[in-house]
């Protein structure tokens, strides 16, 4: 079992430069107003110092056509996340692949489903209820459900310290951290993001020997 890791809102050379290093498969640059926020100039940037291999990610929250079309003009990220897919589908088709963001509920399963067979979709990204970006984790147990269903993108409330347990309760295709790994709003902390790539490792490696995770 390969569990991907996205690290979101890098806003500084150092913290890019250690994602490289460590070897994570995806960055995301913020363009939705929050403290992690960049512009396109900046993404472009921060950037330079990630591998090839490394997935960017544009993430914006409710992007018109038009704020989307610019960023897309300058900074060309490999996906682009958004939670107005539908509405933004043309403007990004040709230029990114997308990822769309649903928020927990009980009726996620049932959101999900419908969002899927209608666009044959095969990846989501799952926040909590409300915004992203408050360190708050969604249900999960109707996660897991969703990771047997869709290939499943964990986020929210996620640390070095719980992020093995995310993992073996809900399996997912990847997780998402930023806030669980800053010393402040903004800024990565890049022992943190080490602690929690570690941490990351050692579940998929149990997982896959069949051996149980630690609390």
């Amino acid at each position: 079992m390969h569990v991907r890791i996205k690290v979101c809102g890098i806003t500084t050379p150092d913290a890019a430069a250690t994602a490289a290093e460590l070897g994570v498969d995806a960055v995301g640059f913020v363009f939705a107003t929050s403290p992690r926020r960049v512009d396109s100039g900046e993404a472009l940037h921060l950037a330079e110092y990630l591998s090839p291999l490394v997935t960017t990610v544009a993430v914006f929250r409710h992007p018109s056509v038009e704020e989307i079309t610019k960023v897309l003009s300058t900074f060309r990220p490999n996906v682009v996340q958004t939670e107005r897919t539908p509405v933004l589908a043309d403007a990004v088709t040709g230029h990114a692949a997308l990822l769309p963001v649903f928020h927990d509920g009980p009726d996620i399963g049932e959101r999900v489903a419908r969002y899927a067979s209608s666009t044959r979709a095969a990846t989501i990204l799952l926040e909590a209820p409300g915004r992203g970006g408050r360190g708050v984790a969604p249900d999960w147990e109707r996660a897991g459900g969703l990771a047997r269903t869709v290939r499943l993108v964990l986020a929210g409330g996620l640390t070095p310290e719980n992020v093995g347990e995310a993992i073996r309760a809900v399996r997912p295709y990847a997780v998402d951290v930023s806030s669980g790994v800053e010393s402040e709003p903004g800024i990565k902390d890049l022992r943190r993001m080490d602690e929690f790539v570690a941490a990351v490792r050692t579940a998929q490696a149990q997982l896959t020997t069949g051996a149980e995770i630690s609390p």
